[in-house]
């Protein structure tokens, strides 16, 4: 991002981002908005401590100063404005409750995606990214019942949810820890991407592409034979479109990078999903 663009952002439409008046419309807005600022308008009975914390991470990366603000908000009043918070105006706000939603302690991993659900569904594409992102952790630590939690998502008729479990599992997901149980052992979400592999939704589709892109780096013949099979199985402009994406990094004659050592996960390939042939 360029302080060009920065400066496109005009004076009074920026002070309405920081009001939480109104959504940003791109990245940069996104990465423009000035959380200390925002968290005194959304909540002016806030403690100057921290608003303080807040204003003090102000050069730290967005991810970061989004999970500091859900820590903050958790540590002044738990989960009481979470609700609120999830339906604000601002999707800053919005996803300042995701966080929250991820950092909440006691929650079961279930309560966390039934929190989660409307945020992950949300209009706002940063929304969306964010939802999955303060999931994460929970996912990583719980990868099994995730994985089976997340399956009816993918027969949801929003694209939006659809894509979740897609992109809540990816095994090198980009601004985030990588799940390493994933990239030895991708088979594991099998029942995640087998009822997605003729989604109709372009943006269902690209999440799928990037899953089996991210596997292929570690795994690269388990996704080609993959790849082959649902070539084979479903010959549907979707799937084509999938495979193709999916094998963009082994076309390139990239190698595998990372290797990873053993691990310890021994679970069977799980069960298949109901409709999966």
């Amino acid at each position: 991002m360029t302080r060009s663009r920065i400066t496109d952002i005009a004076p009074s439409r920026l002070a309405q981002l920081n009001r939480g008046e109104i959504e940003a419309s791109n990245l940069t807005e996104c990465l423009t908005v000035d959380f200390a600022a925002l968290m005194q308008c959304t909540l002016p009975a806030l403690g100057p401590n921290a608003l303080a914390s807040m204003h003090a991470a102000s050069g730290e990366g967005i991810t970061r100063r989004m999970a500091l603000a859900a820590r903050l908000l958790l540590a002044e009043s738990g989960t009481r404005d979470l609700a609120a918070l999830s339906r604000h105006p601002s999707d800053t706000v919005r996803g300042w409750a995701c966080f929250m939603v991820g950092a909440s302690e006691g929650l079961s991993l279930g309560d966390r995606l039934a929190l989660i659900r409307p945020l992950a569904d949300d209009p706002h594409f940063g929304v969306r990214e964010w939802a999955w992102l303060a999931m994460r952790s929970t996912i990583a630590a719980q990868l099994e019942e995730a994985i089976a939690a997340l399956v009816p998502w993918t027969a949801e008729p929003s694209e939006r949810l659809r894509r979740f479990a897609s992109e809540a599992t990816r095994p090198r997901g980009v601004w985030c820890t990588h799940l390493a149980s994933l990239r030895q052992a991708p088979e594991q979400a099998l029942v995640l991407l087998e009822p997605l592999k003729a989604d109709p939704a372009p943006y269902v589709q690209d999440s799928v592409a990037n899953w089996l892109n991210d596997a292929s780096k570690d795994r690269p013949q388990w996704v080609t034979d993959l790849c082959a099979r649902w070539s084979r199985e479903s010959p549907s402009p979707s799937t084509s479109r999938i495979c193709q994406r999916a094998l963009r990094t082994l076309r390139k004659g990239k190698l595998p990078k990372e290797p990873l050592g053993p691990i310890t996960w021994q679970s069977s390939t799980p069960p298949k999903p109901p409709g999966w042939h």
